[in-house]
C-alpha cells in the first residue's frame, strides 16, 4: 500500500516523532505541506494528514493544503498533538476531517495524543507533558497505523 503522510511539526517535534511512528508501520514517506508531491499523492492509496494543535484548531500550513487540494477521491486519515486533551464536543481534528469529506477523500479515522506544550500560560511552569509523547503514545499511534494498513481504522 502506497502512503504518504503531510505534517506539520513546528514546536518541539511531537508530531514529526508521532508521523515517523506511523510512518514505519506504513512504510509511508512524511512530507512537510510546501514539499508535498500532489502527483505522488494523487496516486497513493492511503495519505495522512497532522499537526499540532494551535489555539484549538490544526496548523494553519496544514488546513490551507487541504482546502488548495484539487477534489478527488483517495483515503485519508488526521492526527494531531496537544498539550490539552481533545473534547469530544469539539475535537480539534473535526473540521479537517470534514474537509476532507468535502474533497471526496474518504476519512479512516482520527488519532490525537498528549504532547510537550510551552504555549504561552505553560511556559511559565516550563510547560506541560515533559515527556510526551511517550513509548506508550507512540506504540498508540503504531498501533492506529497497522489498523490503517489492514483497512480497519478507528478513531482513537
Amino acid at each position: 500500500m502506497r502512503t504518504v503522510i503531510v505534517c506539520t511539526s513546528v514546536s518541539h517535534g511531537n508530531t514529526r516523532r508521532v508521523a515517523d511512528s506511523m510512518a514505519q508501520v506504513l512504510s509511508a514517506e512524511v512530507v512537510a505541506p510546501e514539499r508535498a508531491d500532489l502527483v505522488e499523492m494523487a496516486g497513493a492509496d492511503l495519505v495522512g494528514f497532522g499537526s499540532g494543535v494551535f489555539y484549538g484548531r490544526l496548523h494553519p500550513r496544514v488546513t490551507e493544503f487541504v482546502k488548495a487540494l484539487p477534489t478527488g477521491r483517495g483515503r485519508a486519515f488526521v492526527f494531531a498533538t496537544s498539550g490539552l486533551p481533545e473534547t469530544p464536543l469539539a475535537p480539534f481534528t473535526r473540521p479537517l476531517v470534514q474537509l476532507l469529506k468535502g474533497k471526496g477523500f474518504e476519512v479512516d479515522g482520527s488519532f490525537s495524543c498528549r504532547a510537550f506544550d510551552t504555549w504561552t500560560p505553560f511556559k511559565l511552569v516550563g510547560g506541560i507533558n515533559k515527556q510526551r509523547p511517550n513509548a506508550g503514545d507512540l506504540a498508540a499511534a503504531r498501533a492506529f497505523a497497522g489498523r490503517l494498513r489492514d483497512g480497519r481504522g478507528l478513531v482513537s
